[in-house]
């Protein structure tokens, strides 16, 4: 028996490979237009804190003028391929002692604004839990809200990011890292979150979802979400995932310090990329560029060789 020859191209069936990211609708972020599913994106921290857990905090001893190392570093991290650079006043590590509205506009404020002013097109997002603090990071120049509450600490995050046509972050967290089952639970909590925005008026292609490794969770619920990525694709919005020096990495790896944890990081940022995470949250932003490049190229294809 002869054996069936391949169907013309022409009638075989059209749409992306087995496990492609799910079209979704471009997010005008600032001046720029995030086309999702074209590449990772790489998001940049940028700590201006005394207390960050990953040791990078631009107030951490003799840091001299804050504002400027924000913009230097900033800047550096956009030459090393960040599309964004998220900025925060506010350490979210356990155990963090809080700060004032003051303090945080005090640090985030000057920091945005020369941010702004070195790079004029940065795109740049504001990492804060507070309201009147996002409100007057919009004023300086911040065009992206990221709340680690998502809208689970009251609705006030949401109707700004609706009153200011601004995307907004929804990541998921809890109080306790209590759940009868945690992927089923994660993704509920995260559909909660998003009609709540939408009800506030937030546009859909202004959300943003987030499944908050390391808030709310335990290191086992942590490697879960991991395991998980896929499954958020679902939700029917971008995905952006911050896993960069988190201590389940370095449980992991037996107890390695926050600087050691590189390696698991990238090892992070190849598994969202092969999942079709759209943003990676990263300190490290050349290693992990490259990591992202190089799985695009895989995953995603196209890249120029």
């Amino acid at each position: 028996m002869k054996p069936v020859p391949d169907a013309p191209a022409a009638t075989r069936p059209a749409g992306p490979p087995p496990g492609a990211p799910i079209a979704l609708p471009p997010t005008r972020i600032g001046t720029t237009l995030f086309e999702w599913g074209s590449r990772t994106f790489i998001m940049g921290i940028v700590n201006v804190t005394p207390d960050s857990f990953s040791g990078d905090g631009l107030l951490a001893g003799d840091a001299g003028d804050p504002a400027r190392a924000a913009a230097s570093q900033a800047g550096r991290m956009i030459e090393e391929g960040a599309d964004i650079v998220d900025v925060g006043g506010e350490s979210t590590r356990p155990g963090h002692e809080p700060v004032s509205a003051r303090q945080e506009l005090d640090r985030v404020l000057p920091a945005i604004a020369a941010i702004r002013s070195t790079v004029p097109d940065a795109v740049i997002s504001i990492d804060t839990s507070k309201v009147e603090v996002a409100a007057a990071a919009l004023d300086a120049g911040a065009v992206l809200l990221n709340d680690v509450w998502g809208t689970g600490k009251g609705d006030s995050m949401a109707r700004l990011a609706a009153e200011r046509q601004v995307p907004l972050i929804v990541m998921h967290n809890r109080e306790r890292p209590e759940y009868e089952d945690f992927a089923a639970e994660l993704l509920a909590d995260l559909r909660v979150s998003l009609v709540r925005a939408k009800a506030l008026g937030v546009q859909p292609n202004n959300l943003l979802v987030d499944p908050g490794f390391g808030f709310g969770k335990t290191p086992e619920h942590n490697l879960e979400a991991m395991r998980r990525l896929a499954d958020l694709r679902a939700l029917g919005h971008p995905v952006l995932l911050g896993t960069s020096r988190k201590s389940t990495l370095g449980k992991v790896l037996g107890g390695a310090p926050p600087e050691e944890r590189l390696e698991a990081t990238l090892a992070t940022t190849a598994l969202a990329v092969a999942a079709g995470v759209d943003v990676v949250r990263v300190h490290d932003v050349r290693a992990n560029y490259r990591a992202a490049r190089m799985c695009d190229a895989i995953v995603r294809g196209g890249a120029p060789l």
